[in-house]
């Protein structure tokens, strides 16, 4: 995987948005990057050249200079590692939910001693500051594991009885199948985790694609995974959207799980529907954050700020659109502001930040449009543009009086920004907060717990927080309603989405 590969290949400034003057934080002087690789699929056990021969250039986020390639996987590399989980697939579903268990808690185990390699890897590809990857990331993924691995020895089912005279009946869960998986670059090794982990507790095998632009993480936990599993139990394919294509419709995977955007996931769907595949899809989000008059506003705002700049804003859980009561209105924007200007933006051995870069040049452009074109109407009080010259660098922004209609409102933004708009009413509240066409997580800010209680049932949202808001659990469930698809992460609702279920009847005399 770390072979050298050529010269590096730098983007140059006419490729990036230029930098703004409305920016509240100076960069730290950067540090040297890991030497150029060149990443293979990981197939059957082993790394593997792409048999197609193209390949996609790496490249760092704290530089925009190449750091390595990957391949650009086409339909024989699909087809050979689509083989490979077919294969494993008549060992691994036959192995027992005990067996099942103890070979992912071993897993587990050797994340957590190879903790330090998955931290480089991961921060190699996205910039991110290493003590947030270790800390944030990589201990709960370990965890998240873990919970898997327990519970595939408790799959739930009806209990076995006589519903009819003479007759016996009992349900069992079964796996799917192979499983065809697509993982985004915001969190590549969490992301991989949540998709591994319940297939692989309920008995299934998979084929994974990784985000073009954040593969090394993945591939090294494919690597790490197949010392404690059979050969072709997990196999990573990496490459484009022409590559995810060929996995989507290649005809042995019986579920496709995407994590994406809402386009990504329509194409998805529409690849995946002339064969009737099952989807599992985690569409991303554009989460509503309502604080209501009756709160400590600096405490509201330093906590919003937390969960709006974490990982660059890069979460599709972020707190990013907030909904505020007037009363608290102009204090909120201050004090929001106060934060963004004060939140380190850095690169990985800066222990002190607590953003990095977004992951690549597209994001970088799409979220400085977002903020460059927002109306007369509305203010950037905060941040605003890019930092510097060299990455992908974008500064924690707030921008105050949008309106409901306005496209930084209805788009998810994917970036360190926050809006901030009022209501005047419960009702009105409510009618913001589900004014967008994803569904996916929003929360309640106030002191009045029954006025919490009276609106969690009426927010159109997979998740609701109250006085809280990003924090996720192994034990519940991720996902979200609408346009932010459907299936659930984390929890056994997770590992029930990677079964089938089939009746038994038995007739006696």
């Amino acid at each position: 995987m770390n072979e050298n590969h050529g010269p590096a290949v730098e983007i140059t400034d006419r490729d990036l948005p230029g930098p703004t003057t409305v920016v509240s934080n100076a960069l730290p002087t950067r540090e040297p990057r890991n030497d150029p690789h060149v990443v293979k699929n990981f197939i059957d056990g082993a790394y593997l050249d792409s048999r197609a021969g193209r390949r996609s250039v790496l490249i760092d986020p704290c530089t925009g200079r190449a750091i390595g390639s990957a391949p650009l996987s086409r339909a024989t590399d699909v087809a050979t590692a689509v083989a490979a989980a077919q294969r494993a697939f008549t060992t691994w579903r036959r192995t027992s939910p005990g067996d099942r268990s103890r070979a992912l808690l071993r897993v587990a185990d050797a994340l957590e001693e190879r903790a330090e390699e998955l931290i480089d890897a991961e921060c190699t590809d996205t910039g991110k500051p290493r003590h947030i990857v270790a800390e944030e990331e990589v201990a709960p993924t370990v965890d998240q594991l873990r919970f898997f691995a327990g519970a595939a020895r408790m799959l739930e089912g009806r209990a076995s009885g006589e519903y009819l005279p003479h007759h016996t009946s009992m349900v069992r869960r079964e796996p799917v199948g192979v499983c065809a998986q697509v993982t985004p670059w915001n969190y590549p090794l969490m992301m991989a985790v949540w998709k591994l982990a319940p297939a692989l507790a309920a008995g299934n095998t998979v084929v994974l694609k990784p985000a073009e632009t954040t593969p090394s993480s993945t591939l090294l936990l494919a690597e790490i995974a197949a010392g404690f599993l059979p050969s072709g139990t997990v196999n990573v394919v990496c490459g484009d959207r022409d590559s995810g294509r060929e996995l989507v419709t290649h005809p042995t995977p019986a579920l496709v799980s995407f994590t994406g955007s809402i386009r990504g996931g329509r194409e998805v769907a529409g690849a995946a529907g002339p064969r009737l595949k099952r989807l599992h899809l985690e569409l991303g989000g554009n989460a509503a954050v309502l604080v209501f008059d009756d709160v400590d506003v600096e405490w509201v705002a330093q906590r919003i700020a937390a969960a709006a700049y974490f990982n660059t804003g890069q979460d599709c859980i972020a707190a990013t659109r907030v909904i505020a009561a007037p009363a608290v209105y102009p204090a909120l924007v201050r004090e929001l502001a106060t934060q963004a200007a004060t939140t380190r933006v850095g690169t990985p051995s800066d222990t002190e930040a607590f953003c990095g870069p977004l992951n690549n040049v597209d994001q970088l452009t799409r979220v400085s449009r977002l903020v460059k074109e927002i109306p007369a109407h509305a203010t950037v009080v905060a941040g605003g543009g890019r930092i510097g010259t060299e990455g992908f660098f974008y500064a924690p922004t707030v921008i105050e009086g949008v309106r409901q209609e306005d496209e930084i409102v209805q788009q998810e933004i994917f970036g360190p920004v926050i809006t901030v708009q009022q209501f005047g009413s419960e009702d009105e509240a409510v009618r913001l907060a589900n004014g967008v066409e994803h569904g996916l997580a929003a929360s309640v800010w106030t002191r009045d717990h029954a006025r919490a209680m009276r609106l969690v049932p009426q927010l159109d949202s997979g998740c609701v927080w109250i006085n809280n808001h990003l924090t996720l659990v192994a034990e519940m469930p991720h996902g979200g309603f609408k346009h932010s698809g459907y299936g659930k992460d984390l929890s056994s609702y997770a590992l029930e989405d990677y079964t089938r279920i089939k009746h038994v009847m038995s007739a006696f005399a």
